[in-house]
């Protein structure tokens, strides 16, 4: 497949490009700053503005999927949903954040009262993010969660694949390795099983 990567020099996006090439997949990097040792050797990096809907749509054009790995904080759900679907791009996948899994029914992270501060600046536009696209009826979205712990880390392979919910393993740790997060991206993308849904994965 042909997959656009929003992001792809970042921690999350060049590990998610890693992947795709692993698998024999061609891939596109877009990136305000298109520096090519941030990314794997292989990707076709290409300079852009994903929040410029016009600019963004020339540059997936003919691409399968799109992949964001933009932070909440600068793009938002409209405006991407605008280039996606100017650009002619049927499936999107986005790297979400944990703050709107559910820690019990019908309660969120982001409302926990000891939710770090710090971390709103990207929860609350994650949240709405997440929110917007669940309107969304034409783009086969998926939005994928990591748990509250993501960061680069081991390739194994092991992981488990939940809905809404906040996942912990054995000892209460709420985790995963970015590598293991973008397996798990790649096989959705490769066998869509939640389309127009989000999903997370952890140990």
């Amino acid at each position: 497949m042909k997959i656009a990567i929003i992001g792809a020099t970042g921690n999350a996006g060049s590990r998610i490009a890693a992947e795709a090439l692993r698998r024999g997949h061609s891939v596109t990097g877009i990136a305000r700053s298109a520096d090519p040792s941030k990314a794997p050797a292989g990707v076709a990096l290409r300079q852009g503005d994903a929040a410029q809907p016009t600019q963004l749509a020339e540059l997936i054009r003919g691409h399968d999927v799109v992949i964001s790995s933009a932070k909440f904080s600068s793009l938002d759900a409209a405006t991407l949903l605008q280039g996606v679907k100017s650009g002619g791009v049927k499936r999107l996948l986005v790297v979400g954040g944990a703050a709107s899994l559910e820690t019990a029914p019908g309660v969120i992270l982001l409302d926990s009262p000891d939710f770090p501060a710090q971390y709103k600046v990207e929860a609350v536009p994650g949240k709405k993010f997440l929110d917007d696209l669940r309107a969304e009826t034409e783009v086969e979205w998926t939005f994928m969660s990591p748990p509250a712990m993501f960061a680069p880390g081991e390739r194994t392979g092991r992981f488990r694949v939940g809905q809404n919910q906040l996942m912990a393993d054995g000892q209460g740790k709420s985790h995963i390795s970015m590598e293991d997060y973008a397996i798990a991206m790649l096989d959705e993308i490769e066998q869509p099983k939640h389309l127009r849904q989000r999903f997370t994965v952890a140990y």
